[in-house]
């Protein structure tokens, strides 16, 4: 039965008064500060109070409500203690039960309830223990904290799930008190931020949906993307208000208890119970001071690692992030059985932080790690297969991707990402029926429909791609590609007016130089578009220039064949999208020089020095540390899609490191005569012309010009 707001209000509010009248002792309708003293003390019951941590409670609770203060040193009045309640400052039904006051007769305090409702309105949630208090927290000492026998016997009625679960809730009473008294430290700034319109009431929600309780839920609350909306990030705390700086120095009181714990283990379980309920109301760069102090307190605990870097990265931290994962990656592997329940989680969160630095190899392998530990994680396979088809394996995501909606048919990112890489292998077919579910399980699809509006628009149905556009932006106004590619679409069906509205929406939108000049494009073809001459004949005969054949150069020995240019072309495109003319080619001999790696054997029993991909990667990363993640992410596409797909022909996943230095030299920079040079030592770097007095044997010498005719003119292959 849903009870009315009104009758809501009337049973907190009669709670309040029967509190109230418990504790005006002289009955003259105000709470004097010996009356509110023993409040303090009575909600409170396993707390012993000094008289100066009562002088400050009393003082900072008359200065925070002196509206409410009665003349005469009569005190608090009825009205401001029920201020204090709906500010946080305690909670009602725990205070009431803490005082063992009869049941309110909830038929009489409230006449919208009919009687035969009024016998199904449930009672307060009974619970054992401590009731929260009404007091200001940096005035309340430890206590007497004893370690419990299991978490569920002391489960707060409003403590969050994660608190009562047997293998990762509270061990000590202590954090359930610091628990309480946080929850109304939150609760109130809360409600003084939504008094002033700091937040928004979304807040209250926080994160409480378990977005970074990894235990609960395998894997985060969505998938990070390139494409999603930044600002669902967004911090939802006013920090720099007077309120949350108060909040600041209540919330060291409560670390500076936290402390002060007998031992280190009941110290740990402190900070984590207050981190992790910082985080659930999305305060991550608190949480963060207190899973650090927790690292600090227990080094080799994998738990406290693993929501530093949760924190870390909802901060946009993301190297610093990956750090954490990886040292309690480190820490889970050494604990055996005991972190078997966490490790495929902490693959799948480095794997997303990896993303987010560009590092999409690296990445894969962390999610193929996390898949083989938990063959049912449905997420790791998801984020498997996309990020192969982000480094253009499309086959490889394909397989990934059918296996994430297997064990998940109703995972409409999935079927989104599955009709990325089949329309990228040129089943359009498939490719449109697994949008289209994605779009029927998740109608605002943003990436869906964009997705099926790039394939209207690869095949030519530019109608049904301005329709597609068209709703991304309804739904993302401020989309600019969606922006860009409707004008593409537009100036397909040949609406050139329609074009230009829609280029100048999408240059107003990012102001990216592309956009302007592709305005300035569709302003030229306009001026030159030829006029019909007069007196032709029904053909449509249009207007030409006639140029002098002497003008043309012929074909001969020093003319350049049209194939070779482009192949000239094609390799300047490869080397303008990888950014490795940007890269001196001295930064290879530098990599050769101190880069220890061993020497291993192929299938063919011949020495090797050769890595995985994803080591390769991480040494891509330091030639090119000048590229932002995103532009870096394009380059390992690139480089893996031309080059690491030749040299790594058997799918080994390692390549041969040495050939790979030989390959890419060409295409750095540096004087021509220095980059032949670094061919040569990187191919007298191998373990193969070792001992060969300076020379390259001819059999290396005839395997890298056909590697580099396979990588440079695919034409040709590997012959």
């Amino acid at each position: 039965m849903a009870l009315s707001a009104s009758a809501g209000r009337g049973s907190r509010a009669d709670k309040v008064r029967r509190i109230f009248e418990r504790f005006d002792v002289n009955g003259d309708g105000g709470l004097d500060r010996d009356e509110m003293a023993a409040l303090v003390v009575a909600v409170n019951p396993r707390v012993k109070f000094s008289e100066d941590q009562i002088s400050a409670i009393l003082d900072e609770v008359f200065r925070t409500y002196a509206e409410f203060i009665l003349p005469g040193g009569r005190g608090l009045s009825l009205p401001g203690l029920l201020r204090t309640y709906d500010d946080g400052a305690g909670d009602v039904d725990r205070d009431f039960l803490a005082l063992s006051l009869p049941a309110v007769d909830s038929a009489a305090s409230s006449p919208e309830i009919a009687p035969r409702d009024a016998a199904a309105a449930s009672p307060p949630p009974a619970g054992g223990a401590a009731a929260s208090s009404l007091l200001d927290d940096h005035a309340k000492p430890l206590g007497g904290a004893t370690a419990a026998p299991s978490s569920s016997s002391r489960a707060a009625p409003a403590a969050p799930a994660w608190a009562a679960s047997p293998n990762h809730g509270i061990s000590f009473d202590s954090s359930w008190s610091l628990l309480d008294d946080l929850e109304i430290l939150v609760k109130r700034l809360r409600s003084k931020q939504q008094r002033k319109g700091s937040i928004d009431g979304s807040v209250s929600g926080g994160a409480g949906n378990g977005t970074f309780d990894s235990f609960s839920e395998a894997g985060w609350s969505r998938d990070i993307s390139g494409a999603a909306d930044s600002s669902s990030n967004a911090v939802p705390w006013d920090e720099t208000s007077r309120d949350y700086l108060t909040f600041v120095k209540e919330l060291a009181v409560l670390r500076t208890r936290a402390d002060a714990a007998r031992t280190r283990e009941e110290a740990f379980d402190n900070h984590m119970v207050i981190g992790r309920a910082l985080a659930e109301h999305r305060l991550f760069r608190d949480a963060l001071a207190s899973f650090r102090r927790a690292c600090e307190l227990q080094p080799t605990d994998v738990r406290s690692h693993f929501r530093a870097g949760n924190c870390l990265y909802a901060l946009g931290r993301h190297a610093e992030a990956k750090e954490e994962y990886l040292l309690a990656l480190e820490a889970a592997e050494a604990g055996g059985s005991q972190s078997a329940d966490i490790l495929p989680q902490i693959h799948v969160n480095l794997g997303i932080a990896m993303e987010a630095e560009g590092m999409v190899l690296g990445a894969c392998e962390h999610y193929r790690e996390a898949a083989i530990l938990s063959p049912s994680h449905a997420r790791a396979l998801k984020l498997l297969g996309s990020a192969l088809f982000g480094v253009g394996e499309y086959r490889a995501a394909e397989k990934a991707l059918e296996e994430a909606i297997f064990l998940k048919p109703d995972y409409a990112d999935a079927h989104c990402d599955l009709g990325s890489a089949l329309h990228a292998v040129g089943d359009d077919e498939r490719a449109v029926q697994e949008f289209q579910k994605a779009i029927d399980l998740k109608p605002g699809h943003v990436d869906a429909l964009y997705n099926l509006g790039g394939l209207n628009m690869d095949a030519g149905r530019y109608v049904r791609a301005a329709e597609m556009y068209t709703r991304v932006l309804s739904i993302r106004p401020n989309h600019w590609r969606a922006q860009l590619n409707k004008a593409v679409a537009l100036l397909g069906q040949g609406e050139s007016e329609e074009a230009k509205k829609a280029l100048k929406e999408a240059f107003k939108m990012t102001q990216r130089v592309e956009v302007y000049d592709a305005i300035s494009h569709l302003k030229t073809l306009q001026k030159k578009k030829p006029k019909p001459s007069k007196g032709k004949d029904d053909q449509g005969e249009q207007a030409y220039v006639v140029v002098e054949a002497s003008k043309f150069k012929r074909v001969g020995k020093k003319t350049t064949l049209r194939q070779d240019l482009a192949n000239a072309l094609d390799i300047r495109a490869f080397e303008r999208m990888t950014k490795l003319g940007r890269c001196d080619v001295e930064l290879l001999r530098k990599e050769m020089n101190e880069t220890d790696v061993p020497v291993s054997y192929s299938g063919t029993g011949i020495p090797e020095k050769s890595i995985r991909k994803a080591a390769l990667e991480v040494i891509l990363c330091r030639l090119l540390s000048f590229l932002k993640p995103d532009t870096f992410q394009g380059a390992i596409k690139a480089i893996n899609e031309r080059i690491l797909s030749v040299l790594d022909a058997p799918g080994s996943g390692r390549v041969d490191l040495g050939m790979f230095f030989a390959i890419i030299a060409p295409i750095c920079s540096g004087p021509v005569d220095r980059r032949k040079r670094v061919v040569f030592d990187a191919l007298l770097w191998r373990p193969a012309s070792e001992g060969s007095n300076g020379q390259i044997r001819r059999s290396d010498a005839l395997t890298y010009i056909k590697l580099l005719r396979a990588v440079y003119i695919p034409t040709h292959g590997v012959k």
